[in-house]
């Protein structure tokens, strides 16, 4: 069976899943995982309040509303069951949940993977808690709320208000329809919701750090309260234990856990180990029991190059939206997830680019798991950086993007901005060097790319884009007279510019945009986009496009050609895009993952490393 066939019956057999399942039942944060929890997808009540009067009106006591949607996809998907695809600015949800009777004596957690933009949780009409931003989890302690054995109503109230220009929203569309970049909205639940029994002193989060130069594991623990005890690590290679440690429970020393001989994590090698967190009362009883994983290795850039375990990285890596013909936001099931990481490497990428969203934990999962390099982005078009009040939207997103997703080896480099450019001249200078820092104190392990392909400040590599098709005129355009592509600039007066001097850069006092000096890596981190329809002729759009199969590949390998030849001076590319999304059709990918062309072609083309290394 031919791979585009294998495809087409996956397509077919993720379509046919019994609608009476319950959606996404897998557990969503796999790196941390408790075994005492009850996923809350399936079927909500829900209604759409037109005019903002459902305060007013006492939804917050609503037992059931006229309306059914399928939890966890946004109200304008297929899979919701809904697929309202107007403006929403408020949305009420409702469903029953059961505590069981053995949680008692247990913090009751109720788990939001995402939900955009602002939520509201109320528990039999008492308000639990409220939650800004539409792309991180958050939970709500309901304990004192809910009574184990006992059933309770749960209200969930969302806002958006995606054109005041005042909340990211990536690459939903601001006007009615879906144009150019810019696709169908993801209002409301849009990721798994969950209930959790914790034990009152049990583990909250870790922040995991290798050092593969001294050999050790860095854990950084926290807990809900510190009621004494110690935390026990048991790090694992398969079933064999490699490393334990136990140490009095506290959030104000690190656990340092050597391992010796270690299996590195790499593309060609994505070795996991695994690790159980147990914390123990003062009579060595288990509390509290979590399941996760850790990959050691270390990314760093030197001069003009990045690194993976102290060996040269060139990165080949495509540009990945994550949109989804019936879920938009959401994945339809975690096979279709590792599905999309599977497409990408099978055409020779080693990475993915994910672009304007924050993705889903479960992906970066399978990314761990198949040795997949990712770069994480958040969805920060549509606010509006020449407001002050910018700033203070952002950032508390940000910081849980950050702290959410830190664990992951596969993550290499963080992206706050895409293209930013119509800025003024101090606010979003200041505030770029603000979240290299923010960044760098969070998660200091990773590099830092504030604004891909726009104006940059402070950055750990720094990034172009440029869709000429003729692969002589992009040579041209990237590398002309010794002299490398500038990224977007503020017309600005040229006294006030400066060169970076180092993997860090210091701060210009007059917020002055980095100028290329060879001094970090340059990465072409958008090109290609080249639309082709193939036999399913449309009016979408690409960066330029062709008719044939045959022009395709020749154009493409040309750019790919110029790319490698400009290497060490160019180390890396991002080529646009992995599929088509709605309108926007340069995909190598239909927008329901058909293949457009010969995998084997594409890895002849995407897998190939520069000759300097």
């Amino acid at each position: 069976m031919t791979l585009k066939r294998r495809l087409i019956l996956l397509v077919v057999t993720l379509a046919s899943v019994s609608a009476f399942a319950i959606p996404r039942p897998e557990y969503p944060r796999p790196q941390f995982e408790r075994s005492n929890w009850i996923n809350l997808n399936g079927e909500w009540s829900y209604t759409i309040d037109f005019s903002g009067s459902g305060f007013e009106r006492g939804l917050v006591r609503s037992e059931g509303f006229d309306k059914k949607i399928t939890v966890p996809f946004c109200l304008e998907s297929k899979l919701s069951g809904v697929e309202f695809k107007d403006f929403v600015e408020n949305l009420w949800y409702q469903r029953k949940i059961s505590i069981p009777q053995e949680w008692s004596g247990k913090n009751i957690l109720l788990n939001f993977g995402a939900v955009y933009y602002e939520a509201e949780i109320y528990i039999d009409g008492k308000f639990a808690l409220r939650h800004f931003g539409g792309t991180t989890s958050f939970s709500v302690d309901i304990t004192r709320f809910v009574k184990p054995g006992g059933q309770h109503n749960l209200v969930v109230y969302v806002h958006s208000s995606l054109r005041n220009e005042m909340q990211p929203g990536g690459k939903q569309s601001t006007r009615y329809n879906s144009h150019t970049c810019n696709y169908t909205r993801t209002t409301g639940i849009w990721q798994t919701v969950w209930l959790e029994a914790v034990a009152p002193g049990g583990l909250q989060q870790v922040q995991i750090a290798t050092d593969i130069d001294q050999g050790h594991i860095v854990i950084n623990p926290r807990f809900y309260g510190l009621k004494g005890g110690k935390l026990q690590v048991t790090v694992k290679d398969g079933t064999t234990v490699v490393a334990k440690s136990t140490t009095p429970v506290s959030e104000s020393s690190p656990v340092v856990i050597p391992i010796k001989n270690a299996k590195l994590w790499s593309p060609e090698s994505p070795f996991l180990y695994g690790v159980v967190y147990e914390v123990l009362s003062s009579s060595n009883e288990v509390v509290d029991t979590v399941i996760s994983y850790v990959g050691m290795r270390r990314i760093h850039a030197s001069g003009n190059k990045i690194y993976l375990n102290n060996k040269p990285l060139y990165l080949r890596m495509v540009l990945d939206q994550g949109f989804y013909p019936d879920g938009i936001w959401t994945a339809p099931t975690d096979a279709a997830l590792k599905q999309d990481i599977e497409l990408s490497m099978s055409c020779g990428f080693n990475g993915g680019r994910l672009h304007q969203k924050v993705f889903e934990e479960r992906f970066h999962y399978w990314a761990d798991k198949l040795g997949y390099l990712t770069w994480g982005e958040s969805s920060s078009w549509g606010l509006d950086y020449n407001r002050f009040e910018a700033a203070r939207i952002f950032t508390p997103e940000w910081v849980e993007i950050l702290e959410r997703d830190r664990n992951h080896p596969s993550l290499i480099a963080w992206t706050p901005n895409n293209e930013q450019n119509n800025i003024d001249r101090i606010n979003f200078p200041r505030y770029m060097q603000e979240l290299f820092r923010v960044t760098k104190l969070i998660d200091p392990t990773r590099l830092f790319v504030g604004n891909s392909g726009g104006t940059h400040f402070s950055a750990d590599i720094y990034t172009v884009h440029n869709y000429e098709q003729n692969p002589a005129a992009l040579k041209k355009a990237i590398w002309n007279d010794g002299k490398m592509m500038r990224a977007h600039q503020f017309d600005i007066e040229p006294r006030l510019l400066y060169n970076t001097g180092s993997n860090f850069p210091l701060y210009d006092h007059n917020f002055a945009p980095m100028e290329y000096d060879g001094s970090i890596p340059y990465l072409v981190d958008e090109f290609g986009g080249v639309a082709f329809s193939g036999d399913r002729k449309s009016s979408g759009w690409g960066y330029g496009g062709t008719d044939s199969q045959k022009d395709y590949y020749k154009r493409v390998s040309g750019m790919v050609d110029t790319l490698l030849e400009l290497s060490p001076h160019v180390w890396g590319y991002c080529f646009t895009q992995l599929t088509d999304v709605e309108q926007e059709q340069n995909g190598l990918f239909y927008y329901d993952r058909i293949p457009k062309f010969e995998p084997e072609k594409l890895r002849e083309i995407f897998s190939r490393n520069p000759v300097q290394q």
